[in-house]
């Protein structure tokens, strides 16, 4: 499928430089061809290359419009600053940032996408990105790693989403999805009886 052919090659940063919300829409996109290969920063002039050559398309750079191709750099906190809000922790798109409300943060560098996208929601600004000591490389191992966790993390959203809607239900709603359910069993009790009367009659006919 050219989709997860072009998703393979992507750096499953889930930056959202692209213009996406995530690694794999962008890739949807190419595969329809509503984007190019030039709008990943993350995978460098390098990526962008291999998605041109998968695409049979000529070979591009990264579009610099969308962000600039560089090392990794991965989110670090200031403790003296952090107040334990969980904004970030709800931004992390590959739960990388972990802690409790109103407790210390703490980000899983080796985790860490260098997306960036725990720094807008932060209201004291204690996220500072940080180029690791020594230089990490992102490799496959990690896109495959982010991947993973970012799917994870969707579907326990998700999850959590439908339990929140359900306890939403009004209690009127509840009360009539109960009704109906029983209303089902006893038409199934009903006609259940009818055909075991109706087997027995056949059986004392013949």
């Amino acid at each position: 499928m050219l989709v997860a052919r072009i998703d393979s090659i992507l750096p499953q940063t889930q930056c959202q430089r692209c213009g996406f919300p995530a690694c794999r829409p962008y890739a949807q996109a190419m595969a329809d061809g509503e984007a190019g290969p030039d709008r990943c920063p993350p995978g460098g002039d390098q990526g962008a290359a291999r998605l041109a050559a998968l695409l049979g398309q000529p070979t591009v750079s990264v579009n610099r419009q969308y962000g600039e191709p560089g090392p990794l750099a991965v989110a670090q906190i200031r403790e003296a600053d952090c107040i334990g809000c969980t904004h970030c922790i709800q931004a992390c798109p590959v739960d990388a940032i972990v802690g409790a409300p109103k407790l210390l943060h703490a980000i899983i560098s080796s985790r860490c996408t260098g997306c960036e996208l725990c720094l807008p929601p932060c209201p004291t600004r204690c996220i500072e990105m940080v180029f690791p000591e020594p230089a990490r490389e992102w490799n496959p191992a990690d896109a495959a790693s982010a991947r993973q966790r970012f799917e994870a993390r969707t579907h326990r959203l998700d999850a959590e989403k439908r339990a929140t809607e359900q306890s939403l239900l009004q209690p009127a709603e509840v009360d009539k999805a109960q009704r109906n359910a029983q209303s089902l069993r006893k038409q199934s009790m009903v006609a259940a009886a009818l055909a075991r009367v109706n087997r027995r009659r056949d059986d004392s006919v013949s």
